[in-house]
């Protein structure tokens, strides 16, 4: 039963450590023309995730820093990168119900995303 629950505990493991190095990167000025770094956007969404992993109420800081990182991707690299982070933290959480509660957060934030956060988004797509 052991070996059934190891895949369910190890997305938010997974989630942890990307965020952890995150934080550990520091947010660094980014360079006129660059895109928003994968450091940022976990850094700036840190506060959600207890609600991916547990569920319960959205914290405020959460949905503001959902606010804020759109309200920084100004350029269409800028959205690209913030989707391909996302892409690559959904990946690492597929099959359980961290995608789904992941992917409901800009909704419950009263915020729209023009896609919807998924391990198959095909980010070259957004403009």
């Amino acid at each position: 039963m052991a070996a059934a629950a190891a895949p369910s505990r190890r997305a938010p493991a997974l989630l942890l450590v990307a965020t952890t190095l995150a934080l550990a990167l520091a947010l660094a000025p980014r360079p006129a023309g660059a895109a928003l770094s994968c450091s940022t956007v976990y850094n700036t969404l840190m506060p959600c995730l207890g609600y991916v992993q547990s569920g319960g109420a959205v914290p405020r800081a959460c949905c503001s820093g959902i606010q804020s990182l759109l309200s920084e991707a100004r350029t269409t690299p800028d959205r690209r990168a913030i989707c391909t982070c996302l892409k690559n933290v959904a990946a690492g959480a597929a099959g359980g119900p961290y995608i789904s509660r992941a992917a409901g957060l800009p909704g419950r934030c009263g915020v729209s995303l023009p896609y919807k956060l998924s391990p198959n988004i095909n980010c070259n797509s957004i403009n």
